[in-house]
């Protein structure tokens, strides 16, 4: 089976995890800092908070910006459900915006139109690892005062700009589960460069506890957000060869985009000249006349591990009964649903296997479409 993802982790990274769980100092110990350290240095923030997901992440950053019940905050429809989620965990309602085909991501031509009195965020994601155009999205921002809250989840390492993502907005958040580039098993981080933000979500993460005075005390309502030091270790030992794991991905992707270019069912990445694409996902969008479901199956019998890239939120069951949504209110977004496929990338993928993968979908082609 070629593999839709896996980690990667050095050996030094997961003898120094079996060292911390002998250690017994689980929580929050030297190489948390250590991690956080490496990301700030990486990212050129100020402040980065590991935390135990992105999710957690994305939470966090809706309650340090205070939004709440009856705020609504701005978000693709095209996204994994997390995105607009934690804006239902916090009360407040999630405000779907078409995306654009040619990057899957929200499409900032059309943001204006949903801003209503009520608006406090926008959450643009950077899907796929692919970013979004931050400078209409900053513009957008400052014109009606939103705050900016960027998912990253799929993106360390993206640029727009010469300019990392996650470090244009108020806050950025980034996950670290097994399909990103970097794993911790499950974790995130939430960067930024306001330090009040940042003090206020490493009390988040911890309970709600500060320490003033040399007193502890609980100031917030918090959660326990706190990501273990095995953990930490894991990711701090990859991200110091992120860069190089980048750049493999880039030439994974460009062999895909090789091989794959005489097949004209098939849509490809695109790229674009002010954006630096990380592929965390090699996503595909197949023609209307293909049945995309069944060559997902056909692929899976034929021992390639395939999936959905993202969903259309319009078309999941809990947000079409909740805002009565269909299919039809966001266009792109269902296109991108029902017609997208995530084909294998990773560390794990030689040129030989696209090459098998690759002949797979042309004998579909020929033979079941």
């Amino acid at each position: 089976m070629i593999r839709l993802a896996k980690p990667n982790f050095p050996e030094i990274a997961i003898e120094k995890a079996i060292e911390v769980l002998r250690s017994g100092n689980l929580v929050q110990g030297k190489y948390v800092k250590e991690f956080e350290n490496l990301l700030c240095e990486y990212l050129k923030v100020k402040n980065a908070i590991v935390v135990s997901s992105g999710t957690a992440a994305l939470h966090l950053a809706m309650i340090a910006l205070e939004i709440n019940q009856g705020d609504e905050v701005i978000v693709p429809a095209f996204t994994f459900p997390a995105t607009a989620n934690v804006v239902e965990a916090v009360g407040a309602t999630p405000i779907f915006v078409d995306i654009n085909l040619s990057d899957f991501c929200i499409d900032t031509l059309k943001i204006e139109y949903a801003v209503t009195a009520r608006t406090k965020a926008i959450i643009p994601v950077h899907e796929f690892g692919q970013p979004t155009k931050m400078d209409d999205i900053i513009k957008i921002a400052k014109k009606y005062k939103l705050k900016i809250i960027e998912d990253a989840a799929c993106a360390l390492g993206a640029e727009f700009e010469n300019q990392k993502v996650g470090t244009f907005g108020d806050l950025g958040c980034f996950s670290f589960h097994p399909r990103k580039a970097i794993t911790t098993g499950e974790g995130g981080v939430v960067v930024t460069d306001n330090d009040e933000l940042a003090d206020k979500i490493r009390a988040l993460r911890n309970h709600g506890i500060q320490i003033i005075d040399d007193k502890i005390d609980f100031n917030y309502a918090g959660l326990n957000y706190r990501m273990t030091d095995f953990q930490a270790v894991l990711g701090l030992e990859q991200l110091k060869n992120l860069e190089n794991d980048i750049k493999y991905r880039i030439q994974i992707a460009k062999e895909y985009n090789l091989k794959l270019s005489h097949i004209d069912w098939i849509k490809t990445p695109e790229l674009f000249g002010n954006r630096r694409m990380v592929y965390q996902t090699y996503h595909i969008l197949v023609d209307e006349k293909v049945n995309r479901d069944k060559l997902i199956n056909y692929l899976k019998g034929n021992g390639v591990e395939v999936n959905y890239g993202a969903y259309a939120l319009n078309c999941i069951n809990f947000y079409k009964k909740k805002y009565n949504l269909t299919k039809d209110n966001n266009f792109h977004a269902t296109k991108a649903f029902i017609s997208g496929i995530a084909l294998p990338l990773g560390n794990h993928v030689q040129f030989s296997d696209i090459s098998i993968i690759v002949k797979i979908i042309n004998k579909w082609g020929k033979d079941d479409n």
